[in-house]
Formats: C-alpha cells, sequence, structure tokens
C-alpha cells in the first residue's frame, strides 16, 4: 500500500529534522571538526584490577574524582600514560584509551596525562568528553601554551605534522607533576592489545638512559636530515660519541625517564635544534628530527611487538600497509592514512579492522543508550 503524496512529504520532512542533527554530530566525530560534544562516544565497559596487582594509595570504590588526590597520582605503583587530546585525533584517543585498560592487568592502576591545546580546546568539554566515556578513569588534564613552541616551529613535509600540540611530548617533564618519575608516551593513531605495564617496565639505564622507544637500525637515517646538515664541517659530529650507531626511532611509543630529562635539561637541548632549523633548514619532518639529534644513539631500544608502526601508509598518498613479520603487542597507524577516516569513507584497509573494535564513536543507528 502506497502512501498518499502529503503522506510521503510529512515523513520526509520528519525524518530529515530527526536523524539531521545525528549526521551532524556523527559527521563531526568522524572528522575531527568543530568542538567535540561528549555524546557522541558511547560509554566503554569498566575493567577491574587482577587480584595480583598492588594497590594504590587512598583508593576507594566511591572516589569519582576524575583527577585523584596526590597520594594516588604520586603512588609507586600507578603506571602514568602520556597522550595530547584535540578535536581532530579525538576519536583515535578514546579507542587508545579503550585498548590500553581492556588489556591491563592491573587498569585501576593506570593514570592518564592528557595535554591540550590552551589556546584551541576546552578543558571542561574534554573532561566531559573522558568522564562520559570512562566515568571510572583516572586522569588529569594538562593545558600546553601553544605559544612557547609555534615560533619554533618550521614547515614540514605535511600540514598536519606543524600542529603545535604535535610538540607537546617535548615539554612532558614541565607538563607533568614532579612526582610522577616515569611516563609511558603514545600517539592517539595506535591500540594496544598486550599489557602496557610490560611496555612501562621497559629497563632505563639509571645512569645514562633518557629514554626507550622501538628503534630502526636498517632504516636511512641520513634521510631524516638535509644534504646542507650532512654537508657541514661540524653538525655531523653531533652523532660522534654516541654509545651506538645512531638509528631512526619511533616517538610514538616512548618510555620517558622524566626525572633524568629534568635534571638534564633536556626540553632546551631540543628547542635549540629547532632554532638552529628556522634558520638553516637541516630537517624536513617535523617533531621527530629534534628528539633523534638529542637522543639517537643512547636510547634503551623497545621490542618492535610493541610498536607495527606504518600502518597508515607514507606521508604523502598513505597507502595500505602490511604487519611487518614478528609478534605484535601494539598497532600503530603512524602516516597519513587513519583508519577511522578510511573506515567513514568506504575505503579501508585490511588492518583497519582490528581498530574498529576499539570505536566508541556513537552513530545515528546504535542502540545503546
Amino acid at each position: 500500500m502506497s502512501l498518499p503524496s502529503n503522506n510521503k512529504a510529512l515523513l520526509f520532512l520528519f525524518l530529515f529534522l530527526f536523524l539531521s542533527p545525528l549526521f551532524s554530530i556523527y559527521s563531526a566525530a568522524a572528522h575531527g571538526g568543530g568542538a567535540i560534544d561528549p555524546q557522541q562516544f558511547k560509554e566503554a565497559p569498566e575493567f577491574y584490577n587482577s587480584p595480583t596487582c598492588p594497590s594504590l594509595l587512598n583508593t576507594s570504590t566511591d572516589d569519582d574524582s576524575d583527577e585523584g588526590d596526590d597520594d594516588v597520582i604520586c603512588s609507586e605503583t600507578a603506571i602514568h600514560v602520556a597522550m595530547t587530546l584535540d578535536a581532530a585525533y579525538i576519536r583515535g584517543s578514546m579507542a587508545a584509551i579503550l585498548s590500553v585498560l581492556q588489556h591491563s592487568t592491573c587498569p585501576q592502576n593506570v593514570i592518564f596525562h592528557f595535554v591540550y591545546s590552551a589556546t584551541t580546546s576546552d578543558a571542561s568539554l574534554l573532561r566531559a568528553t573522558l568522564s562520559s566515556s570512562f566515568p571510572y578513569l583516572r586522569f588529569q588534564l594538562h593545558p600546553f601554551d601553544a605559544s612557547a613552541v609555534s615560533g619554533l616551529i618550521s614547515t614540514s613535509i605535511r600540514s598536519a605534522l606543524d600542529c603545535p600540540l604535535n610538540y607537546a611530548r617535548s615539554y612532558l617533564a614541565n607538563l607533568l607533576p614532579l612526582c610522577v618519575r616515569r611516563v609511558v608516551y603514545l600517539d592517539s593513531d595506535l591500540v594496544l592489545v598486550d599489557d602496557i605495564a610490560s611496555l612501562a617496565a621497559t629497563p632505563l639505564d639509571p645512569a645514562s638512559t633518557i629514554l626507550a622507544a622501538p628503534e630502526y637500525c636498517k632504516a636511512n637515517f641520513t634521510s631524516y636530515f638535509t644534504p646542507t646538515f650532512w654537508s657541514s664541517p661540524s653538525l655531523p659530529l653531533t652523532f660522534a660519541g654516541r654509545s651506538r650507531p645512531p638509528c631512526y626511532f619511533n616517538t610514538g611509543v616512548m618510555v620517558i625517564d622524566l626525572d633524568r630529562w629534568r635534571a638534564g635539561g633536556y626540553t632546551a637541548k631540543i628547542e635549540e635544534w629547532m632554532e638552529l632549523q628556522k634558520r638553516m633548514r637541516i630537517y624536513e619532518l617535523g617533531s621527530l628530527p629534534p628528539f633523534l639529534l638529542v637522543f639517537a644513539g643512547e636510547i634503551a631500544p623497545v621490542d618492535h611487538r610493541w610498536n607495527q608502526h606504518g600502518l597508515g601508509g607514507d606521508n604523502f598518498r598513505g597507502l595500505c600497509r602490511d604487519l611487518h613479520p614478528g609478534p605484535v603487542s601494539l598497532l600503530h597507524w603512524s602516516g597519513k592514512g587513519k583508519p577511522w577516516a578510511r573506515l567513514d569513507a568506504n575505503r579501508p584497509c585490511p588492518l583497519d579492522a582490528l581498530w574498529a573494535p576499539y570505536d566508541l564513536l556513537r552513530t545515528p543507528f546504535s542502540l545503546d543508550s
């Protein structure tokens, strides 16, 4: 039986008025546009500690504070994780948080530190978004003053790499509480499929090692710097005297000794290279090369299982890539292509299906309340 034309028009109008706001919310969350809406994301399940987990100080089941007290933040048994948080990558960040908690033996001991742009992000919306999806999450929000670094940033091969928040990892020692002595830094375009406690426990030589990260010594290290750098009589000597030959390492997954970083003034050392870059163009790739200049050849290597990287393809085309040989503890969509964008465009890569189960986006047709 067909409807009269006037009823069809009324039905169409109803559907348009009802669904349009939902599609607007979905589109904003999917593509990172506009302000963050806490209702864009579903509530994640709660995860509990194994009976063998050490307890944090002054914890209680009825403590609903998202930031906790000083005793909890400064507890020696806490596992600290730092990430940046913004509208463009919020969907990836939510998936990363869920993956960390889901695969942790002691999820209630994980404390997140989210760094956000003080000039472009609303702290109250970020807090509401996190608390809505993870009501039990222990976290702190740390505002990052983009003006502290914006004057030092040089244009790179991809505009997304020039966002000041990409450089926040160089300032974690200044942003996080002084009692936080070790932190795991994670990019927002990854998911863990293993216990983050194993990564956090990566051995660091207390006398000489500031950070640990996955190293790739087969990569062409010279390609990360310009001919201007290598033709200089003095600049290549930067790597002379290092404990090992310098290798490329990925800064999207790092374990950092914040005490030694602070004592050695490593933020200032990174800034010095950025200032030189403004004068004579010694590299092309955003925030990575300054880390290489300061730390390459002096880091503790992390097993490659903790960074199955490059799943986003190269920085120009974002083509699909396969997993590297070997075991997998962390999947990292570094590169141009992001799994949420490719899924939305109905052009996913095969490995994007491994990210999808962690996606908390609430679609217009979601049945959960």
